[in-house]
């Protein structure tokens, strides 16, 4: 049976009971997981929290993000500390179906496989999904949105919060990028893990990269972040991050996916909310408008990011993960690495 370590990121105390739920959803899978690697973002005194919880847990470890602050050093803590062939990856307010890990095993039976992503459903804290939010902007809260392809398909990249990558992918392009992803309670960037799937295909033109959508997760969707306040934000950064990506990896690669979507998928949302505003359904006018305002939004975004990114000379770093699993550890008993080793990605 192909082994699977299973790597959650955490940052606060705030989700601590997201966080046991996730781990113990990872401990019920059909596939049972080699391991569940804990990665704590700076925390001290989450880290010794959840080091007592788990000292009599087997199979759970928990440990420092040895690199520096925020989610793309995390993960690269967790792979790097990590045993299994395939290494996947659970948000922290998430909980997985019980087949999740075995849909991503499945997929991990062609060699050229390199890449299984899943599909992650919202979970509304208020019980439903506002009238106004439209399902093509699920993405805002971290799930798969209207107009993604479904089923069982080759996709460019996968999302990083229901994710999978087998070892050697990490052998092949490196590690996480430092300088794009989240980083706690800021700006809300990402693509981090779009970079990595771009490096990665370079680098191996016949590598596959998959989505499973019956490999399934619930993602936690708090109340603030289904207020329209979150969404443009939300959306502004998406942009921001956009032009982080294609600075490195060019706009042709870098909006690959995001063409199709702006151009068919959007438009196709707007009339049918209008359609629906016309026969008085409730939400069609304030879903049309926030797919409007999150264009705009993103696109303001990628503006701002794109001249940050030509004024800064931008780069990220690229953190080699494949040393020893005892590497990161080394690290951070030597006073804490700095995450900036590796070669760079061209910016």
């Amino acid at each position: 049976m192909i082994s699977i370590s299973v790597v959650v990121c955490v940052y606060t105390e705030d989700r601590w009971e997201d966080i046991l739920a996730a781990v113990a959803s990872v401990r019920a899978q059909s596939h049972a997981a080699h391991e569940t690697l804990l990665v704590v973002d700076h925390n001290t005194p989450l880290l010794d929290r959840l080091a007592e919880e788990y000292k009599q847990t087997p199979g759970v470890r928990v440990l420092a993000n040895a690199g520096p602050r925020g989610l793309s050093a995390g993960r690269n803590t967790g792979i790097a500390e990590s045993g299994g062939e395939i290494i996947a990856f659970l948000d922290d307010d998430a909980v997985a179906e019980r087949d999740w890990l075995r849909r991503f095993a499945e997929g991990y039976e062609d060699p050229l496989v390199f890449a299984v992503g899943g599909r992650t459903l919202p979970a509304w804290a208020s019980g439903r999904r506002p009238a106004w939010f439209p399902e093509e902007f699920d993405w805002v809260v971290g799930c798969m949105y209207l107009g993604h392809p479904t089923g069982r398909v080759r996709v460019r990249n996968v999302l990083g919060g229901n994710a999978s990558f087998r070892r050697t992918a990490f052998e092949i392009a490196g590690g996480f990028a430092n300088g794009i992803g989240r980083d706690g309670d800021k700006l809300p960037l990402g693509g981090e893990e779009t970079e990595l799937c771009i490096r990665l295909t370079r680098a191996r033109p016949d590598a596959v990269l998959l989505i499973d959508d019956r490999a399934i997760i619930h993602h936690r969707v708090p109340t603030a972040r289904e207020r329209f306040g979150y969404f443009r934000t939300r959306a502004y950064a998406e942009g921001v991050s956009k032009a982080l990506v294609s600075r490195s990896v060019g706009a042709q690669k870098g909006l690959e996916s995001e063409r199709r979507y702006t151009t068919r998928v959007l438009p196709a949302g707007v009339g049918r909310g209008l359609r629906d505003a016309l026969l008085a359904r409730p939400g069609g006018a304030g879903r049309a408008g926030a797919i409007v305002a999150g264009v705009a939004a993103a696109a303001g975004g990628y503006v701002v990011g794109s001249v940050r990114a030509r004024r800064s000379g931008a780069s990220f770093a690229v953190v080699d993960v494949t040393g020893a699993a005892s590497g990161a550890k080394a690290a951070d008993d030597a006073g804490g690495a700095d995450g900036t080793g590796g070669k760079e990605a061209a910016a």
